[in-house]
């Protein structure tokens, strides 16, 4: 399938998503309330059948916070980035651990370092991080202070 082809189909699943081409694979950026369905899609379409999430980075952008997550279709050997943002006051991406279980300790760690909050998610708490700890340690408005070790 060629990237142009991998577009379309993205495409006809979420018309909304905005796709452009990187150096090395596509990168699609979707809206948090969209993305669950589009998750769904991306693994469930035997066209696309991007069956691997081999890494999911949590961002603090400044003004908003958001999730990158790295696909790949085992099967059909492409590759996407998919960005995902939320506001950074009220942090809230939809779960898609019980689509690609290894999201799960993923999203546990972008909540223990950013505070984003994963919906949904059958065990969202720290991870890294004492429950005791104050604040978001990735955020750029982190203040180190808050906490004595």
């Amino acid at each position: 399938m060629t990237n142009q082809e991998l577009k379309d189909s993205i495409l006809k699943i979420e018309p909304t998503a905005v796709l452009d081409e990187g150096k090395q694979c596509l990168n699609l950026t979707v809206a948090a309330d969209k993305w669950y369905s589009l998750a769904q899609q991306l693994k469930g379409n035997k066209e696309l059948a991007f069956d691997y999430l081999f890494n999911l980075t949590g961002v603090d952008y400044g003004d908003t916070l958001g999730v990158v997550y790295h696909l790949e279709s085992t099967m059909f050997h492409h590759v996407i980035v998919v960005k995902v943002s939320a506001d950074k006051q009220n942090p809230q991406i939809p779960t898609i651990c019980d689509i690609w279980r290894t999201a799960e300790f993923h999203e546990r760690e972008a909540f223990d370092f950013l505070g984003i909050q994963f919906t949904n998610h059958p065990d969202l708490r720290r991870i890294f991080l004492d429950e005791e700890w104050k604040g978001y340690p990735l955020r750029k408005d982190y203040d180190p202070s808050v906490n004595t070790i």
